[in-house]
């Protein structure tokens, strides 16, 4: 039995319980939206995000995004997306995107679970795990593109390998 799963009693259970499960588990800050709605706050080394996970029974789909603030000067706005079209390219699961109204860098997953498939809380724990390490990854290179003096292949240098462990 996985670490999460004795957290679950039922088999049959929403995949929205099971994050707002995972999400007491981990002491995240966390607000039941609605019945198919969940947001909460999950912390990083370089910032706190904002991650939403939603799921539509119509689509048969749990949708993840994981946002961050960011304000780039319009100048840089060019810079940005070239760096975000290289960086999903990188990226195997999930896109990144930059809502400009919102001021938001986006992570954007769609995990579909078609014929009443269920994800379980390991699943869904990576899910989560993966949008921050993504997050984590990128913003460092995101930062350099906007308010640095690169281009966006050099930006994209600090956030070639994953980084394991502190210097």
């Amino acid at each position: 039995m996985a670490s999460t799963e004795h957290y679950l009693v039922s088999e049959d259970l929403h995949p929205i319980d099971i994050v707002e499960t995972l999400a007491e588990t981990h002491a995240w800050d966390f607000d039941r939206v609605a019945d198919d709605q969940i947001a909460m706050a999950v912390e990083g080394q370089w910032r706190t995000y904002s991650i939403t996970l939603a799921w539509s029974p119509v689509d048969e789909t749990l949708r993840l995004i994981c946002t961050f603030e960011m304000e780039p000067p319009e100048a840089r706005l060019p810079q940005l997306y070239e760096t975000l079209n290289r960086t999903n390219d990188m990226v195997w699961t999930g896109a990144f995107t930059y809502w400009h109204d919102q001021r938001l860098m986006v992570f954007r997953y769609g995990l579909v679970l078609s014929g009443g498939q269920m994800a379980g809380p390991e699943q869904i724990n990576h899910l989560i795990g993966a949008a921050v390490a993504n997050a984590e990854r990128f913003y460092p290179a995101f930062q350099l593109a906007c308010w640095g003096d690169t281009g966006a292949e050099a930006s994209l240098d600090i956030a070639m390998a994953q980084a394991y462990g502190r210097a």
